[in-house]
């Protein structure tokens, strides 16, 4: 099934996504595996706990940084203890014109993984990736969800799946989910 919660956020994600060429891509995807249904020209999956962005940029085996065109991190920030550290190491690692792509629940209820730190808006988000380094024209947020699906939000077993009677407008007013997409210059 679809988790309700991220449902708009992948479809307008994967347009965007689409829309970058992705068999021209190098590709690191931190934590997650949504990225393995794109035809990249490199995928790379790492678990958050096998490479911490905190700690530094990811580095090869003559120690120089590994460098990408597009960097995806889903639902990954807000267990970051020190996500300002880890988009600054996550800009490091973009080639110049690379992206990085991040998206993390708003309106969610806490799920520590092992640990549950942030929640950002939309402006919030924008904000993180420019003290992380990019230019603030270069960067695009975005943030979806309303009342119902904040409500269903507090359903167990969580995430929701999508429901055929699921109310998908936006209520600018009242985010479950923000994500964002930043060029490096």
């Amino acid at each position: 099934m679809r988790s309700l919660n991220r449902v708009v956020m992948q479809k307008e994600s994967r347009d965007w996504i689409t829309s970058l060429g992705p068999e021209t891509l190098d590709v690191l995807e931190l934590s997650g595996k949504w990225g393995q249904s794109f035809p990249f020209r490199r995928y790379r999956c790492v678990n958050r706990w096998m490479f911490d962005p905190c700690k530094g940029p990811m580095l090869d085996e003559a120690g120089k940084v590994v460098r990408f065109d597009l960097i995806m991190a889903n639902q990954v920030w807000e267990h970051l203890d020190r996500p300002y550290a880890a988009t600054r190491n996550i800009y490091r690692m973009l080639r110049s014109g690379g992206w990085f792509w991040v998206a993390v629940p708003f309106f969610a209820p806490f799920h520590g993984a092992p640990v549950d730190c942030s929640r950002w808006t939309a402006r919030g988000l924008k904000n993180l990736l420019i003290e992380g380094g990019f230019e603030a024209d270069r960067v695009q947020s975005f943030q979806w969800g309303n009342r119902h699906v904040a409500q269903r939000n507090l359903e167990v077993p969580w995430p929701p799946d999508v429901r055929d009677d699921d109310d998908l407008t936006n209520d600018p007013d009242f985010p479950v989910v923000t994500w964002a997409m930043a060029q490096k210059a």
